[in-house]
């Protein structure tokens, strides 16, 4: 798995400098065409807040930096969620428009994985990217994860979106 992740990608625990990409992700029409459309200011500071305050013990939510710099190109994560009747980790991710197609999110994703295998505590990961969002399926299935087929997920809060089940199984079980 290491030898797909790009050098120059990294990830780092989110922070309070991470507002105005948060902002520019999930406020933006464009970028949540997929996830029932961009978030109030007020909701993305409520969001950013109970992002700061979680509890590294339930997931891990890292900003992913690119390049020398340390560019902030997005967001990846990862946090413990009950599906078919076990608890298990759920992941996404969301990179700006200029670090697409890049592997950007490839790496990220994979770094992501990487720490959550390395906590031992739940066997599968599992995204539940959109149906018509085919960057996020094909990222999906370039990483190993196993469709499962379709379902209906709430994202954001009181929005039902149809989304793809994918699962990834961590090495060596959780």
């Amino acid at each position: 798995m290491a030898e797909d992740i790009r050098p120059d990608v990294c990830i780092r625990p989110y922070g309070a400098e991470d507002l105005p990409v948060l902002e520019r992700l999930l406020g933006d029409p464009t970028m949540t065409l997929h996830l029932g459309g961009p978030e109030s200011p007020e909701a993305l500071q409520s969001r950013h807040e109970r992002y700061l305050a979680s509890d590294p013990e339930t997931g891990g939510l890292f900003t992913i930096e690119v390049g020398a710099e340390k560019i902030a190109a997005g967001w990846v994560g990862y946090w413990e969620s009950e599906q078919r009747g076990e608890m298990a980790w759920e992941c996404g991710w969301h990179v700006l428009p200029e670090f697409q197609g890049a592997g950007v999110a490839s790496s990220a994703t994979r770094l992501a994985l990487a720490h959550a295998g390395a906590r031992r505590l739940h066997r599968f990961v599992y995204a539940f990217p959109a149906v018509q969002n085919e960057a996020s399926n094909a990222l999906c299935r370039r990483l190993g994860f196993e469709l499962l087929g379709e379902a209906e997920v709430e994202y954001p809060k009181g929005h039902l979106m149809h989304s793809n089940e994918w699962r990834f199984e961590l090495p060596l079980g959780g």
